[in-house]
């Protein structure tokens, strides 16, 4: 059982899933990746590879934070998030992105900054997406879901859209054996979509994380050659219509602000921006 605690900062525990899906239930798109998290391992650390700190005020659980190779901070407020900062200072840095709300990771990082080493990189204002009803523009009927004879021709572009948006091959971040096994993990889940025209990707994307409520798409990628098409409208719709029939009802994604032809792919689509999210690359 975990340690009572009616006001400061503790490792949760499945005993305290209950509460934490209770705090995640209050924005349960902004937060899919922390509950998605908390149901796929119950809070347990063996299975996290990580930790998820709780913020408790007067015997109930306010915030959460995810300490892994991700730092997320969890619902609650700035002073919260700031709270998460202060204890994560005094530890040695492990983690190689810290993510989340826009004015949660600034608060964060004005304290760790004073601590951390300089990051590799940050984005501050990415619009966070979301979309719950059928896409405004026709899905691409040629976007289905990948199978194991598709491993060739998708890791390639996997590996291309990676190196592309965060500046790094993943197969160096990440390591290369961990990263082509992320990819098949994906696939094996059915949470990985392509079009593939004899033999060539055209376009791919992925669900990253996904619970009863939402689902986040990540890894959105047109071949250079088919680009400014038409692709990424219709292969994102695809992706919607195919994750809100058998995966989950709203769908989500973050993008950098400047990218301006995916946001316009993302509007026609029928996604309206419901905040700003902020992410920070070591």
């Amino acid at each position: 059982m975990g340690v009572p605690v009616r006001d400061g900062i503790k490792p949760l525990r499945a005993d305290d899933l209950g509460a934490f899906l209770a705090l995640t239930l209050r924005d349960p798109v902004l937060d899919v990746f922390a509950e998605y998290r908390a149901r796929g391992t119950s809070l347990d650390a063996r299975w996290l590879g990580a930790e998820m700190w709780g913020r408790f005020s007067d015997g109930g659980l306010v915030a959460a934070c995810h300490v892994g190779a991700n730092l997320v901070p969890v619902g609650g407020s700035v002073d919260d998030a700031v709270a998460f900062a202060e204890r994560a200072a005094g530890k040695e840095r492990t983690v190689s992105t810290l993510v989340g709300r826009h004015e949660h990771v600034e608060a964060m990082w004005d304290v760790l900054r004073r601590s951390w080493d300089p990051p590799r990189d940050i984005r501050w204002r990415q619009p966070h997406l979301e979309i719950g009803s059928q896409p405004l523009v026709e899905p691409d009927p040629a976007v289905r879901l990948t199978v194991a004879e598709d491993f060739g021709v998708l890791y390639p572009a996997c590996v291309a859209m990676y190196t592309e948006e965060v500046g790094v091959s993943p197969e160096v971040a990440a390591g290369g054996e961990a990263y082509r096994a992320r990819v098949r993990q994906l696939m094996n889940r059915g949470w990985s979509f392509a079009r593939i025209d004899d033999g060539r990707l055209v376009f791919k994307a992925e669900v990253a994380c996904a619970t009863p409520y939402a689902a986040q798409i990540q890894g959105v990628y047109v071949a250079p050659e088919h680009r400014n098409q038409g692709h990424a409208a219709a292969g994102v719709a695809a992706v919607v219509e195919a994750v809100r029939a058998s995966i989950a009802p709203r769908v989500s994604l973050y993008v950098n602000e400047w990218n301006a032809a995916a946001r316009a792919a993302y509007a026609r689509v029928g996604f309206v921006e419901t905040a700003r999210f902020s992410t920070i690359m070591f």
